[in-house]
C-alpha cells in the first residue's frame, strides 16, 4: 500500500527546511565579532593574492 502525501505539508516542510538553512548561514555570518570577520576577510584576500602571484600566465592577456 502507498502512503498518502499531503502536498501542502510537504511544500511547507521544504520551505521551512530552506529557511532554517538560511537562518543558520546568517547566524554564522552576522553572529561573529567584527575583528574576526575582518581577520577572515584578510586571510581570504591573502590566499587569493598568493594564488594570483603563482599563476604562470595572465588570463587577461588572451
Amino acid at each position: 500500500m502507498t502512503n498518502i502525501v499531503n502536498l501542502n505539508r510537504a511544500r511547507k516542510a521544504k520551505a521551512k527546511a530552506e529557511s532554517e538553512k538560511t537562518a543558520a548561514n546568517n547566524r554564522i555570518k552576522h553572529g561573529t565579532p567584527k575583528h574576526l570577520r575582518k581577520l577572515s576577510e584578510a586571510e581570504r584576500k591573502k590566499a587569493q593574492a598568493e594564488i594570483d602571484a603563482k599563476r604562470l600566465e595572465d588570463d587577461k592577456a588572451k
